[in-house]
């Protein structure tokens, strides 16, 4: 199994990216992915999740409003659309799947991890 973040880079505050976290090995459409981050320094936080039909989506109270996650079963990929972007936002993204979304949103738990893309955000 293999998740591939992709997308980070280099922005200005209050820019938008998107990132990607392409699938393979595993059954996609059976699966949540959660978009997890983790700044030098500090503790894994949790950004935002959606569930195998992307009828159940959950996000981070820190980026409630400003990032949108979204899916496409078809191609196993999910996204992390990241909006008004902050220096604080500054860190290493993860893409993870977990059965079921819950165990993303409430235990940072997952099946699987990829590696991280980063995100840096210049003031």
């Amino acid at each position: 199994v293999q998740l591939q973040a992709s997308g980070g880079g280099l922005v200005q505050t209050r820019d938008s990216l998107t990132l990607s976290c392409v699938a393979s090995g595993l059954t996609f459409n059976t699966y949540a992915v959660g978009w997890f981050r983790q700044a030098p320094g500090k503790e894994r936080e949790f950004v935002a999740a959606i569930n195998w039909n992307g009828g159940g989506i959950y996000y981070g109270d820190s980026v409630q409003g400003r990032f949108i996650i979204s899916r496409d079963n078809a191609k196993n990929t999910a996204f992390l659309q990241m909006n008004s972007l902050k220096p604080e936002d500054t860190a290493l993204y993860h893409c993870a799947a977990a059965v079921p979304v819950m165990r993303l949103v409430r235990a940072n738990e997952a099946e699987y991890w990829g590696r991280g893309t980063l995100v840096t955000v210049s003031s």
